[in-house]
């Protein structure tokens, strides 16, 4: 990295201020927390797993601050002014729409790039679309094929829309998209990298590629999708959450991340020249889950990016970009158990030279995400043992106690310590309500009476299964530490409505957990069995929570803006995806044009 370059990725004053208050707010709520469980502690005669205690409450209730500021600080700039749009300059910059599949239902992918090419048209652009097959299964890539003719038909696309599926899926979708860069990488300026679900404005990709053009150091530019077509009440709620909290908490990212900011796989557009000199990934070391292909390769290549000089921007203020999301419990945990090892895998690269100091930050943060359930589980774990082996007389109050008296300065304190842990994951989204309210936002999402009413109903939802989420997440640690490999999952979308049998095989081993440690508990220390049954009982009901939030929602909650107004492209893409699934078989290959590959011009 030049002089030059790396003066141009510093972060501006105010940048490396907010980044020290975030961390100093996220420290002192952490030394708060411990503090006040090492009284207690104190008190009562430390043993050792009141320290083991006090270092686990440290730990996690910083990773709770600082998600927390990530709010504070996009709430504070909420009222910013959004940048202007800078004009497309002649010439204007070769694009290419580049959609990795695999295994993917193909009617409803293409139908999603049938809506795109023609919005791209209507939005006087010109870009080119490659459609990156890693399928393996024979009669699945037929299928593409054959729907690949019905595209091309759809949109008058020979010669603009590619169909390539390659015969060696090394690298996944990380080496699909550079074997593209590699082949044809040097026919194009700029790259928008999309998922199979993946869904934007024609206008919104020209504004993109606007932007890339007026500034010649960015080598990448991240929107913030928002999730569309959700049935059930989990997918409607994480659709709701997305759309409502996620803009606040994405300025916040914004401002914090500064010109080293995130990338998170797709809906991004890439410099191209910056990526082909910058992100080949290599392959580390050993077997898998902490060897081989880069999982989360998303996080390293704007590392890499970064590393180079080049800007990584996140621009919460680009509009007309979506996506689709997990409709239960189960797809969830499917795909975060992939999350999870690729993460943990950056444990490898925290110390890879040249790295931005932010970037180890970011590559830290990801870690933690799945780390801080373990480290959940182990707190109350270790809070059980330390309540058997120095039990406090009235420290914890009777079952039957609605609203208990506490005698002893040990249970104010950590009763204290509870309801600062749930302010820290509250009260930001309470804050975000407000601030919607305030400045009437609220109407797309139903007005403010309906978005108070979602927004509480999201928080109860989470609660409920936190403690499904802690379990998953903590065997998915677990597994990886073992040494287990996950492997890359194919995206099961759509998957729909979960029956109680299926929500049994899935849920049960957490039911047993929750039943074994209730009854172990009640049995060595009652007096903790009322602390325990915020976390036990929805252990105890997972099942028919796995089972009863996949259902659809028929009611008006979790109202979302592209419901009552969706964009001209979701409207494209919904009439061509039931006129497709209406019609009969798509044209015979003998018939119609042979597939193509853009052009191999080397990178």
């Amino acid at each position: 990295m030049s002089p030059l370059q790396r003066t141009a990725l510093a972060p501006d004053r105010r940048t490396r201020l907010l980044r020290a208050l975030a961390l100093a707010f996220a420290a002192l709520a952490a030394v708060t927390a411990s503090t006040l469980l090492a009284e207690a502690a104190i008190q009562d005669g430390t043993v050792i797993w009141d320290v083991v205690r006090i270092a686990l409450i440290l730990i996690t209730t910083a990773w709770l601050a600082w998600g927390a500021t990530l709010s504070f600080v996009g709430l504070a700039w909420s009222s910013r002014k959004t940048p202007a749009i800078p004009d497309l300059q002649s010439p204007a910059p070769r694009v290419v729409v580049l959609v990795p599949i695999c295994n993917e239902d193909p009617v409803a992918t293409f139908a999603r790039i049938a809506a795109m090419d023609r919005s791209i048209r209507a939005a006087d652009f010109a870009a080119d679309i490659a459609i990156l097959s890693d399928t393996r299964d024979d009669m699945a890539a037929h299928r593409e094929r054959q729907t690949y003719l019905r595209l091309l038909k759809e949109t008058e696309g020979e010669g603009r829309i590619f169909y390539r599926r390659r015969s060696d899926n090394r690298g996944r979708k990380a080496g699909n998209i550079e074997d593209f860069i590699r082949r044809s990488g040097g026919a194009y300026d700029f790259a928008l990298i999309l998922d199979a679900d993946s869904l934007m404005e024609g206008q919104t990709i020209r504004e993109m590629a606007a932007k890339m053009q007026a500034d010649p150091q960015m080598g990448l530019l991240q929107t913030l999708p928002k999730i569309i077509g959700a049935q059930s009440f989990f997918g409607r709620a994480m659709q709701f959450a997305a759309s409502f909290h996620s803009p606040v908490f994405t300025r916040g990212l914004a401002r914090l991340q500064g010109n080293t900011g995130p990338f998170w796989g797709h809906n991004a557009m890439v410099r191209v020249r910056a990526f082909a000199e910058s992100c080949c990934l290599p392959e580390l070391s050993g077997p898998p889950p902490f060897g081989g292909h880069i999982l989360s390769h998303d996080y390293v290549e704007a590392a890499l990016l970064a590393r180079a000089g080049w800007r990584v921007q996140v621009d919460y203020t680009i509009g007309g970009s979506y996506e689709e999301g997990p409709e239960n419990i189960l797809s969830y945990a499917k795909r975060d158990r992939r999350w999870c090892q690729g993460n943990l895998q950056h444990s490898r690269l925290l110390l890879g030279p040249g790295f931005a100091g932010w970037s180890r930050f970011v590559f830290l943060q990801g870690i933690f995400a799945y780390l801080v359930s373990l480290l959940w589980a182990a707190f109350l774990v270790t809070s059980v043992l330390s309540t058997i082996l120095a039990p406090v007389p009235n420290y914890f109050p009777e079952p039957h106690m609605l609203f208990p008296v506490f005698p002893d300065d040990r249970t104010k304190e950590i009763t204290a310590l509870i309801v600062g842990i749930m302010g820290l994951l509250i009260l930001p989204k309470f804050a975000i309500l407000y601030e919607a309210a305030r400045t009437r936002r609220t109407a797309g999402f139903g007005g403010a009476i309906r978005a108070f009413f979602s927004v509480l109903t999201e928080i109860l939802l989470s609660s409920l299964i936190a403690s499904l989420m802690l379990m998953y997440q903590t065997r998915a640690v677990l597994q990886v530490l073992a040494g287990r490999d996950g492997g890359w999952p194919a995206n099961q979308r759509g998957e729909g409505k979960l029956t109680l049998a299926q929500g049994f095989r899935a849920g049960l081993w957490i039911m047993l957990t929750g039943g074994a440690t209730l009854a172990i508990v009640a049995r060595i220390a009652p007096d903790l069995t009322p602390w325990l049954l915020p976390v036990s009982l929805p252990m105890l009901a997972a099942p028919f929570l796995i089972a009863w939030t996949s259902r659809p929602l028929t009611h008006k909650l979790f109202t979302v803006p592209e419901e009552g107004a969706p964009s001209p492209v979701i409207v494209t893409c919904r009439e061509i995806h039931r006129r497709w699934c209406a019609e009969s078989t798509p044209p015979r290959s003998d018939t119609a044009p042979q597939t193509t590959e853009a052009a191999n011009v080397t990178a």
